[in-house]
């Protein structure tokens, strides 16, 4: 008999935010699949509650809960944190997976609003939800934070450029919570997806020229898709990556190697 022990998660709690649909659902499936209770959150409770009741149904028992938060709001995150604790108790893994991308164009270009906005949610946000969770960590001396990157945080874009800058800065993020909390046992990691069929990307990928792409350009010839998510997501929240901290994983299909 094999022993998977190493990705049980029985017994943890995970809160997820833009947990709804797509890469997000993918993951809390993947966590809650392996034992753990999940909290996941994004700002429409409609849609959380059908995503719950699909997460549970598949894995067979209840160990999801849906809770509504805009990642953008300070207070609804302490709400949700507090929430969290209420139904499922002290965090142990954290997944970051909001995100935004509201302004396609040059960086030079950008409206002040649309740059804070996008600031406040891709970073500043995580920033909160790592504070506010770290305290639960500390005291078990263990903990997992995994926070939604991108590969568009490796080089410019004269569409997409703040995109990338949030989420370089977020790379930049983690790295810091790594060190900061490493002595105390918490770990911090970055997933960064090339471009995957997702709702999010949908503008990026729902086209025949960007299907034709794919297939010659991507080394194993596909877009990505969410449930590619599902293995790592469980790999870092587990034991599997106890050693690991402050790294920025490219789940891409081959597009950003590095030489």
């Amino acid at each position: 008999m094999v022993d998977t022990s190493l990705f049980d998660l029985s017994g943890k709690v995970a809160l997820m935010t833009g947990a709804s649909k797509g890469m997000g659902k993918a993951m809390a499936q993947a966590l809650a699949a392996h034992g753990a209770t999940v909290v996941i959150s994004a700002r429409k409770q409609e849609t959380l509650d059908q995503a719950a009741a699909d997460i549970n149904q598949a894995v067979g028992v209840e160990r999801v809960h849906a809770v509504a938060a805009n990642a953008g709001r300070k207070e609804e995150l302490e709400a949700l944190v507090e929430k969290t604790h209420q139904l499922a108790g002290p965090v142990d893994i954290l997944v970051g997976n909001a995100g935004v991308n509201i302004f396609y164009g040059k960086i030079s270009e950008i409206p002040d609003d649309a740059y804070e906005k996008t600031m406040k949610t891709n970073v500043q946000a995580n920033l909160w939800l790592a504070r506010l969770v770290a305290p639960d960590m500390v005291a078990k001396g263990n903990g997992s934070m995994m926070f939604t990157a991108s590969v568009g945080a490796y080089k410019p874009s004269d569409t997409l450029g703040l995109y990338g800058t949030s989420k370089l800065a977020l790379i930049g993020l983690v790295r810091n919570l790594a060190l900061e909390y490493g002595p105390q046992g918490i770990r911090a990691n970055a997933i960064c997806p090339g471009l995957v069929r997702t709702d999010f990307a949908k503008a990026l990928w729902d086209n025949p020229e960007a299907e034709a792409r794919a297939n010659s350009q991507i080394p194993l010839r596909r877009l990505g898709e969410p449930e590619d998510f599902s293995g790592l997501s469980v790999f870092l929240a587990s034991d599997a990556s106890r050693y690991m901290t402050g790294q920025a994983l490219t789940v891409c299909g081959g597009t950003h190697m590095w030489a």
